[in-house]
């Protein structure tokens, strides 16, 4: 994959003084979103800028072993007010592996304080919006992991990236490509990973630790979905899975515990699309996975005023989890009778 030219030299020329700057990344943020913010923070930091990697809200326990996360400001938690300061104060402000502001929440009405910032986008997903300075925008990129590292590699040369880095980015990658098994991986993905890998990470350390840490709580849980709560319809080819509020209390759920209960449907033969329904107290979050040409990217914006990547997507539902799922199970049919599934 090719990036740019004249987007890397422009954002060669931001980063050519110190700047103070701040990274951001996605509600919920996972292994590609955290990775790739603490990979990006330590080059510029490396390169003399003043950083702050500001979360809207608390990253999964298992990611608690990434190397520096504990510097992360957790904008839920933040009670001294470091998010908005360091917003107030920032040259530049990037924003890693989302495509719309509003994937911020609250934190978005606060850098409409900030006019004066330039707004940078890195990321993988489609239909970026245009609210940015300077995008560096590729759906084609496995990982915004992955396009972190390319930049690296062109602004400073791949020698630069420490093992830290590596640790990091290394997480990303291999989460947002399920263990390099998704279509997006290319030959340069594998590229890139032998230069991560000869930096010295442990990858059986790293895949142990996010795949294999898991509580009782989350095991019992997936346990119990799996059994009690996954519908399988339309021919045996979709599903969908759901969690309350009430059923999390049940099993001590603690964020991330959910991480992946969407793709297990898909490992059944005839799969070709599977839902997972999330209770908060506010709204009914949708995850939704796909094989092959089955788009839900699209599904997702037509139906749940989401989006993502053709083969994985999410949205938000304001009905009940009752109505929600005999709307999901509305739109497949729809869905289908346009000959889309």
């Amino acid at each position: 994959m090719q990036l740019s030219v004249s987007k890397i030299e422009a954002l060669r020329e931001l980063l050519a003084t110190p700047q103070s700057i701040v990274i951001l990344s996605h509600t919920n943020p996972d292994g590609d979103a955290v990775g790739s913010s603490l990979a990006w923070a330590e080059i510029l930091r490396k390169m003399g800028h003043d950083v702050t990697c500001i979360l809207p809200n608390r990253y999964p326990y298992y990611l608690d072993f990434m190397p520096n996360i504990s510097s992360v400001v957790i904008f839920k938690n933040d009670e001294k007010g470091a998010a908005k300061e360091a917003l107030k104060r920032a040259d530049i402000i990037f924003c890693l592996d989302f495509h719309l502001l509003s994937r911020l929440e609250q934190l978005g009405d606060i850098i409409d304080e900030n006019q004066h910032a330039k707004r940078v986008l890195i990321d993988h997903h489609l239909d970026p919006s245009e609210d940015f300075d300077l995008m560096l925008s590729y759906s084609e990129a496995s990982s915004t992991c992955y396009l972190v590292a390319l930049i690296i590699e062109q602004l400073y040369g791949i020698e630069h990236i420490s093992r830290s880095m590596a640790e990091n980015l290394f997480v990303g990658m291999m989460t947002d490509t399920g263990n390099f098994a998704f279509s997006s991986v290319t030959p340069d993905v594998f590229r890139m990973v032998s230069h991560l890998a000869a930096t010295g990470i442990s990858i059986p350390n790293i895949h142990l630790n996010v795949y294999n840490s898991f509580t009782e709580g989350r095991a019992r849980l997936f346990g119990y979905v799996i059994n009690r709560k996954m519908k399988i319809f339309h021919n045996g080819t979709v599903s969908h899975m759901s969690i309350t509020e009430e059923e999390m209390r049940r099993f001590w759920f603690q964020q991330g515990d959910s991480e992946g209960f969407v793709n297990y449907p898909l490992t059944i033969k005839k799969m070709k699309m599977s839902a997972m329904f999330t209770e908060h107290s506010d709204f009914i979050r949708v995850s939704l996975r796909s094989r092959a040409d089955i788009d839900v990217n699209l599904f997702a914006q037509r139906y749940f005023n989401g989006g993502g990547h053709k083969n994985a997507a999410g949205g938000k539902s304001f009905m009940s989890m009752e109505e929600t799922l005999k709307h999901y199970e509305k739109c497949v049919k729809e869905y289908a009778a346009e000959g889309l599934l």
